[in-house]
């Protein structure tokens, strides 16, 4: 079975976005080498791509058209299979694109096919939907030594209770740290 993991860049006090879409002028803090060969190895590791809407089209309008990027990962971005969860979609420009109008139960059935990871990035209100289903396998996130103070928290109210183990810290030499969690099944919760 295949993996679902989240993975984000939020502020120490839990904002994963400014106050307007994509303002993610933190990710300057946590950003060098370190993090750039961290998000290359795990960008390889996928076998899918999995976005909400906002982020599907911030994603597809940024990789269909990167110039002077690193040639291997814009191919790799635009060649690799990628899930949009929307129920207002009714195509998907971005090459190697599935719409998934229910997001649960479309992402439990792909969990069950093919291999290689499947990553979610960013896309707040998908991941809350996704984590209120339980259906995350592994958390990865990296802390930017930073407080926002305001903008969109990656975690709001109403997410269920559930005990995490920690799989991994990396600290970053900018000040930033991963962090890897996975549900912890031996806690019953």
């Amino acid at each position: 079975m295949r993996k679902l993991i989240m993975w984000n860049v939020i502020t120490l006090d839990g904002y994963f976005e400014g106050e307007k879409n994509w303002d993610l002028s933190f990710h300057e803090f946590v950003w060098g080498k370190e993090l750039e060969d961290y998000s290359k190895e795990q960008l390889k590791s996928a076998g899918m791509l999995i976005f909400g809407e906002t982020t599907y089209s911030g994603m597809a309008d940024y990789w269909t058209k990167a110039e002077g990027e690193d040639a291997e990962i814009t191919e790799y971005m635009n060649r690799l299979p990628k899930v949009v969860c929307s129920r207002k979609l009714v195509t998907a420009e971005w090459n190697n694109t599935t719409i998934v109008k229910d997001a649960a139960a479309g992402i439990t059935e792909l969990k069950l096919q093919g291999s290689g990871d499947m990553l979610v990035f960013g896309s707040g209100n998908l991941s809350e939907s996704l984590m209120k289903a339980e259906l995350f396998d592994e958390y990865r996130l990296c802390i930017a030594p930073v407080f926002l103070g305001k903008g969109r928290l990656l975690f709001n109210q109403g997410i269920p209770h559930k005990k995490l183990k920690l799989l991994e810290t990396r600290p970053l030499s900018t000040g930033g740290i991963i962090l890897r969690y996975a549900p912890d099944e031996k806690s019953g919760q």
